[in-house]
């Protein structure tokens, strides 16, 4: 019999996967598999995941948030595992499963898992790290790290719409400087995002990215006066279309590579969680995993 890697946060969202572990272990059992989990915590690394992993896996399945898929990817990458990956979304924002049109019921995500051919995605990378769905400076952006775990699990995503709103209360610019083929600037933000996905907190930014184009698509919020910003914060939160927007507003351009400077203290986030500081080198890398369930 084939065996299946559940490499699952307890923590996430709802802690909804605690009970769903019976369904999960049952439906795979049907189709002939043997489940073998692992429940992700903080006192082992994650790589003890994979200790017992061989030939006889025929895939790694990631039950959490982007944050939990993140970090899985990476260690993945870091212990160079090539196995295709299937995504249970059960975090609070899941962003990335939204993305890639994932069904959020477990057995029929599971059944769509078992029965569809592995679809080649990309996934960006952020100096020595990689990530799925958005790396991000600025207002709002660690906004995922600042919201407390049980705040976060009780409340869903209306937390991060509540830590938003008091974000929006301290504006404040960042002077950076970004270079690639397609555009220089160097000037004020209160805002950057480079996806690899199409949204944030569940907010339809990026509408014009598609995961298997090769290109990441960067979005830049200019540091404009109040009057100015007011709605163009509005239009974010709304997640409305940005075309009738122009450069003196924001800069929304597609690239293979950017590379991102900034000297003032700003933190950046990749996935909902801590990326690395600047200077930043993002590149997409092209056909970087492969995905089951979203054919």
């Amino acid at each position: 019999m084939k065996k299946v890697k559940l490499v699952y946060n307890p923590n996430s969202g709802e802690r909804s996967i605690v009970n769903k572990l019976d369904c999960i272990i049952e439906t795979y059992q049907s189709y002939g598999y043997i489940l073998i989990p692992y429940r992700l915590n903080k006192q082992n690394p994650i790589k003890d995941a994979f200790i017992d992993l061989n030939e006889d896996y025929d895939h790694i399945l990631i039950s959490g948030g982007d944050g939990t898929v993140d970090m899985v990817l990476n260690v993945m990458k870091e212990l160079e595992i090539n196995k295709p990956i299937g995504i249970l979304p059960t975090g609070t924002a899941n962003d990335f499963a939204n993305a890639l049109s994932l069904p959020f019921n477990v057995k029929e995500s599971i059944e769509n898992i078992i029965n569809s051919s592995p679809k080649k995605i990309d996934i960006g990378k952020v100096n020595n790290k990689y990530f799925i769905n958005v790396a991000s400076a600025g207002m709002f952006t660690d906004v995922s790290q600042k919201i407390n775990t049980e705040f976060k699990n009780s409340m869903g995503r209306v937390s991060y719409y509540i830590k938003g709103i008091e974000e929006a209360l301290h504006l404040r610019g960042f002077n950076i400087r970004v270079h690639s083929d397609e555009v220089i600037y160097i000037g004020d933000m209160y805002l950057m995002l480079v996806f690899n996905g199409k949204t944030a907190g569940n907010i339809n930014l990026a509408y014009k990215s598609e995961l298997d184009d090769g290109y990441l698509d960067v979005i830049i919020f200019k540091a404009t006066p109040l009057p100015k910003s007011i709605p163009v914060l509005i239009s974010i939160l709304k997640g409305e279309h940005l075309d009738h927007y122009n450069e003196e507003d924001l800069l929304y351009f597609k690239t293979k590579k950017v590379i991102i400077d900034c000297n003032d203290d700003l933190i950046t986030d990749i996935d909902g969680e801590k990326g690395p500081d600047f200077p930043l080198e993002i590149e997409c890398i092209k056909n970087g995993i492969e995905i089951l369930g979203c054919n």
